[in-house]
């Protein structure tokens, strides 16, 4: 009887830890959507980039990159950096060791890329329309229906979605600041340069189109967020030299001073803005990356 208690305790003890290190890898393996867009390098599966998936890249053929040390952007593409950070819906300050990104078999098949309709029926007769896809974490500018530029876009995460629905432009700030949140050092309100706000809710929460980092994935709290390097420079140093500057190519676009009067930098309401469609739901994660045997 002694052996028989004992046989049984051991395979409990084995059956708990066999669970334990399935739980565990399971919780390893799955990206969490409610972690800050800062990059991670204690949770490198959170920053598996090739698990993300948007229905634009099966007509792509790309294959996954692991970041060495001492890799970057620049240093593995040169010139063609943009168009990879681009199709990652990456800056260059969430890129680093460790981290996991889609890089395409041919460069030719990402430059000018956007998973947007060339052609909208439902902007035909809008002067200027704005088409945000939160599937493909996107944002197109449209004009009487023909797509003049896109570019990628970071939106609400799941806890935090952005609102769907048709809205418009009712105000601009380019000096916006959160107030509800701050820098992740704590020391200032979270900047949302070159602001337009397209909705309030029921609780008087505005939510706005702005600068912000883009980590590759939905990150934000409801609003949409653009590329902004300048602003990355100016709040958290870097990147030296700035380049990817969306959210003020947006902003000039919708609400600049070529259609309204003098900008005076601080928040204005706005008559006949553009209207702002927000279609889709958020991107899937993969369990695992698709290239994984």
């Amino acid at each position: 009887m002694r052996r028989s208690r004992m046989g049984l305790s051991q395979k409990i003890v084995l059956i708990s830890l066999i669970t334990s290190l399935l739980v565990g890898g399971t919780v390893l393996r799955t990206p969490s959507e409610t972690s800050e867009p800062d990059a991670s390098p204690a949770d490198k599966a959170l920053e598996d980039l090739s698990r993300v998936e948007y229905p634009s890249l099966k007509s792509i053929r790309w294959h996954p990159h692991f970041i060495q040390p001492d890799e970057s952007l620049e240093t593995l593409f040169g010139r063609d950096w943009v168009w990879v950070a681009r199709f990652n819906r990456i800056d260059r300050r969430h890129v680093y060791p460790g981290m996991t990104i889609k890089v395409p078999d041919s460069m030719n098949d990402i430059r000018g890329y956007t998973p947007l309709p060339r052609l909208y029926e439902p902007a035909l007769r809008k002067e200027k329309y704005i088409l945000v896809d939160l599937t493909e974490q996107w944002l197109g500018a449209y004009e009487h229906g023909k797509l003049v530029f896109s570019v990628p876009a970071a939106t609400g995460r799941a806890e935090a979605p952005t609102p769907t629905g048709l809205f418009r432009i009712s105000a601009r700030d380019q000096n916006h600041t959160s107030s509800l949140y701050k820098t992740q050092n704590e020391e200032e309100q979270y900047p949302m340069d070159n602001a337009m706000r397209f909705y309030i809710d029921e609780n008087s929460v505005g939510y706005w189109i702005h600068a912000r980092d883009l980590p590759g994935r939905p990150a934000s709290h409801g609003c949409i967020g653009l590329y902004d390097e300048a602003m990355q420079k100016r709040v958290f140093g870097y990147p030296d030299k700035p380049v990817l500057l969306d959210s003020e190519k947006v902003y000039d676009w919708a609400v600049g001073e070529a259609d309204y009067e003098d900008d005076s930098g601080n928040q204005e309401e706005l008559e006949d803005a553009p209207e702002v469609e927000v279609r889709g739901e958020l991107p899937r994660y993969l369990p695992q990356s698709p290239f994984r045997r």
